[in-house]
């Protein structure tokens, strides 16, 4: 009998989820209220930031970031190619021009060359993803002096040199998505420090009580999703800790085919949110063998933005698009399933 499909991703929900949510709806109250304010705060400590504002999916984080820092229609926002979508929808639904950058080859992180020839005066803000579980290095493009939103989505609870990931943009923006370090189902927070900033944000979160009748919409989390998005944050530590035991197995088995392991750069710690193997050609049959083995393989970004568009000079970026391959690595994969994975890298790792 073949063995059941290890999926790509999955989240990590326990007993301890089951029951959080259950008490919500116990409780009578399930919207916006005490869960909600309580799971701002705990993730305003994991990034190092002020304060947060939870909404209701990442993609949404993203725009009323940008939103409160002024961006519109005359306004151009930097960021890179190799990303989800959600990062392009964002910026064209302010009306602004997204600007769009190659990325460094080893990190995959937006190239600080790049950004710096993609700047003009109408720039208003480049936001940083966080690829894959490895910090990008923020300090040295704060150095432009443009607002930097930083995208934690796949990395929250690493540290750079002491200091949280997160907490060095003028904003911070988190995804809760199913499959993402901490799930909520959907869900998404911005946070940061300026308290100007933050109160435009908690404005535009929802559609009613304002002064003023103005095009709104209602972005807001819900008690039961906050309320399993603190039980997630408890248990961060222990995710990153079972994330980085996979990703140590993995090394070894990578190291003995003559590949090289996506280890950290000298001085950043990496919190393997994906796993990600680079080959010499493409991963197209990687891929098929990896699902003929039940084993879920996929591309780490399933389409280059620039791609979408038909733009070229972006070599980097297409480069790992077609020889980066993602392995299943989340905290719910069993010992067995780890070993499963292992024994087929060979296979679908071929020549």
């Amino acid at each position: 009998m073949s063995e059941p499909f290890i999926p790509h991703s999955r989240p990590a929900l326990g007993e301890a989820e089951a029951k959080a949510v259950a008490e919500v709806v116990r409780g009578g109250w399930i919207a916006q209220d005490r869960q909600v304010a309580a799971f701002e705060q705990a993730m305003a400590k994991v990034t190092g930031q002020a304060q947060g504002v939870a909404v209701s999916s990442g993609t949404a984080a993203l725009y009323l970031a940008l939103m409160s820092l002024g961006i519109g229609s005359a306004d151009e926002v930097v960021i890179p190619s190799y990303v989800c979508t959600a990062l392009w929808h964002a910026v064209r639904l302010t009306g602004a021009k997204p600007v769009l950058v190659d990325i460094e080859p080893t990190t995959y992180q937006p190239s600080p060359q790049s950004v710096a020839h993609a700047l003009t005066c109408r720039t208003k803000a480049l936001i940083v993803p966080h690829m894959f579980g490895l910090p990008a290095d923020v300090i040295t493009l704060k150095s432009h002096g443009i607002p930097i939103i930083e995208d934690c989505a796949q990395t929250l609870g690493v540290t750079v040199r002491g200091s949280s990931v997160g907490g060095l943009g003028e904003l911070t923006v988190c995804s809760f998505y199913a499959t993402k370090l901490l799930a909520t189902g959907e869900g998404g927070m911005v946070l940061g420090r300026d308290e100007s900033l933050m109160s435009r944000v908690r404005a535009l979160r929802q559609y009613d009580k304002q002064d003023a009748l103005a095009p709104a919409f209602n972005y807001k989390m819900t008690d039961i999703q906050a309320a399993l998005g603190l039980c997630q944050v408890a248990r961060l530590e222990g995710f990153l800790t079972r994330r980085r035991a996979i990703a140590d197995r993995y090394h070894e088995a990578i190291r003995q085919m003559g590949l090289t392991p996506p280890l950290a750069p000298p001085g950043l710690e990496h919190g393997y949110f994906r796993y990600v193997v680079r080959l010499s050609r493409p991963v197209d049959s990687a891929l098929e063998r990896g699902s003929r083995l039940s084993i879920g393989c996929q591309r780490p970004v399933y389409r280059p933005i620039h791609r979408y568009m038909d733009l070229s000079s972006f070599p980097e970026t297409d480069a790992a698009w077609e020889q980066a391959l993602s392995i299943p690595l989340y905290p719910a994969l069993t010992d067995h399933e780890v070993e499963r994975v292992v024994s087929a890298l060979p296979a679908i790792l071929a020549g």
